[in-house]
Formats: structure tokens, C-alpha cells, sequence
């Protein structure tokens, strides 16, 4: 995208880093995947992961301490649904 300022040495794949932040991606999560993908294969980090099921077949609970885990602001007000999406999109 013209104009937008390079994301920095830190990240290792800028190609997918500006992909990702054209789709509405944050800075943060974009950074995380491009360096993933550059380290391990772009086709490869898609595979990681799929061992923890749906966040629907979770409990409210189970979402809560996984929200505290990974810092999820405001968690005690949200109903199951909201620790969901903050979970998802965070």
C-alpha cells in the first residue's frame, strides 16, 4: 500500500506482512505470522496447531483463563461469546 511505512527488520516476510495488514490484521498478529511463515514455510503454519478444539465446545471459564492467559483486557465483563471473538481477533 503506498505510503505505509516499512514494518521494520523485525519482520521477515514483509510480502505476507502487508497481505496480512490489507485484510484488517493487526500490527502485532501480522508481524507473528510473517515471521512464522518465514521461518518454518508459508504452507506450514497453517498446519500447526488444531489440538485444542473449537472455542465453542469450551466453557465460559475455560475461555476466561485463556483469555487472563494471553492478556485479553476487560475478560470479567464478557459474555462467552465476546471472550470468543477477543480471543479469535486478538
Amino acid at each position: 500500500m503506498p505510503g505505509r511505512k516499512s514494518p521494520g527488520p523485525s519482520v521477515k516476510d514483509k510480502e505476507l506482512y502487508e497481505e496480512l495488514r490489507d485484510e484488517g490484521n493487526s500490527k502485532q498478529k501480522s508481524a507473528r505470522i510473517a515471521n512464522a511463515a518465514a521461518a518454518r514455510g508459508r504452507s506450514n503454519v497453517g498446519r500447526k496447531g488444531g489440538k485444542s478444539g473449537d472455542y465453542e465446545d469450551w466453557s465460559k471459564s475455560d475461555l476466561y483463563e485463556r483469555a487472563k492467559e494471553v492478556g485479553v483486557d476487560g475478560r470479567s465483563s464478557m459474555s462467552k461469546t465476546e471472550l470468543i471473538s477477543a480471543l479469535r481477533n486478538g
